[in-house]
């Protein structure tokens, strides 16, 4: 809730597109994670903002993670972000399967 208005707006869009299974156009891989693990970015005011969800699960998608990209080197995206989406995609898989049951029925 923190990002602009515009940038909140923008990446809900595509996360709703997400949801019924499209793919926005300012969609892209997230480089790391393989198949399934995609990234919005919305440069807003000189800043830039990141969304990363993933689609890998039937029926669901899961945000991973949402930032304004602030990395000390440049251009690479921060390790504690990398290390935090390959994190909470493990979380992401685990509670999936926990509820996989529950969404059959």
């Amino acid at each position: 809730m923190g990002f602009p208005e515009g940038v909140r707006s923008d990446m809900g869009y595509a996360l709703g597109v997400a949801q019924l299974g499209g793919k926005h156009p300012n969609a892209k891989p997230w480089k790391g994670e393989g198949p399934g693990v995609l990234e919005v970015v919305e440069r807003y005011d000189g800043d830039t903002y990141r969304a990363v969800y993933t689609v890998r699960f039937e029926g669901v998608i899961y945000v991973l993670h949402a930032f304004q990209k602030k990395s000390p080197s440049g251009v690479r995206t921060a390790k504690t972000d990398v290390d935090l989406v390959s994190e909470r995609l493990k979380r992401a898989k685990a509670d999936y399967e926990a509820n996989r049951e529950g969404r059959r029925g």
